[in-house]
């Protein structure tokens, strides 16, 4: 054998339905690190898109097409194969160049079945019932933060719950995580922790210098409306309440619109009065 073979690495052995590959080494099915978070970053950006647009603009489209979306990948990873999950298989395109980092395949399938569950809970809210309320926004952030911390951080909250649930069957964590003690060399001290304590003050000055003057733009411009509406309520209800009669018609309809557009107590409670009336076009 020559030394380039020597060093050449083992190729894992290609299995289409297994949950994970057969790597010599390694007693448990491994999964690569670097495409799972890849493919986890490649999933976290047109998620925060479609969350801002629904969050900001109320429009909920590409939300519901994220969904579908995000539902059948994690789908063909938990019961046909991650090899089949299109963002898997770009994220492990992406990282081809890079050399693979073996991790425990078990721990993962149980984080993708907890991001299965949240993608089934939202498309029933959201495609097929087409709810619009804080569940919605608390399953999406949930959504995005186990998404931003594989992708940023490389910690997977999943696997970690895992670890809590059957440590002794965790093995192969990233990092060495749930083998090894913490490095100290590389935590975090007093001067550094102070360090970016200073850097977050200086931010909130440089924020407060730098914030524009208040205008009363939008007081302005409520005081009228308010006046308007007024004004036009008494016209609206001095035409005979006659059965049938299309003044009564009308009427009828403007309370069933002035009903189904009464925001919610949970609106009011975060200051999201208008923004729940975009959301459901009133």
């Amino acid at each position: 054998m020559t030394k380039d073979a020597a060093l050449k690495p083992t190729p894992p052995t290609p299995n289409w339905r297994r949950f994970g590959e057969s790597v010599p080494g390694y007693e448990v099915p491994v999964l690569n690190e670097r495409a799972v978070r890849a493919a986890a970053g490649l999933l976290f950006v047109p998620a925060l898109i479609s969350f801002m647009n629904a969050w900001l603009l109320g429009n909920f489209q590409p939300t519901r097409l994220f969904v579908v979306a995000f539902l059948i990948d994690f789908a063909l990873r938990l019961f046909v194969s991650p090899r089949w999950a299109p963002s898997l298989v770009l994220g492990q395109w992406l990282v081809r160049r890079q050399q693979p980092e073996w991790v425990g395949a078990p721990q993962k399938r149980f984080a993708w079945a907890i991001g299965f569950v949240l993608a089934l809970t939202m498309f029933v809210l959201v495609v097929v019932q087409q709810v619009i309320g804080p569940l919605n926004i608390l399953v999406c952030a949930t959504c995005l933060t186990l998404m931003f911390f594989e992708s940023a951080l490389g910690i997977c909250i999943g696997c970690k719950l895992y670890n809590l649930i059957r440590p002794e069957a965790a093995q192969h964590c990233p990092g060495g995580s749930c083998a090894l003690p913490p490095d100290p060399a590389v935590q975090v001290d007093r001067r550094q922790a102070a360090a970016a304590a200073a850097y977050a003050v200086v931010l909130g000055v440089a924020a407060s210098l730098l914030a524009p003057a208040p205008t009363p733009t939008a007081a302005a411009m409520k005081a009228p409306a308010t006046e308007t509406t007024a004004a036009v309520a008494p016209q609206a209800s001095a035409p005979a309440n006659a059965p049938g009669s299309a003044a009564s018609a009308a009427t009828a309809a403007a309370a069933a619109e002035a009903e189904r557009c009464k925001v919610p107590d949970f609106a009011k409670a975060i200051g999201h009065e208008e923004m729940w009336k975009r959301h459901n076009h009133c």
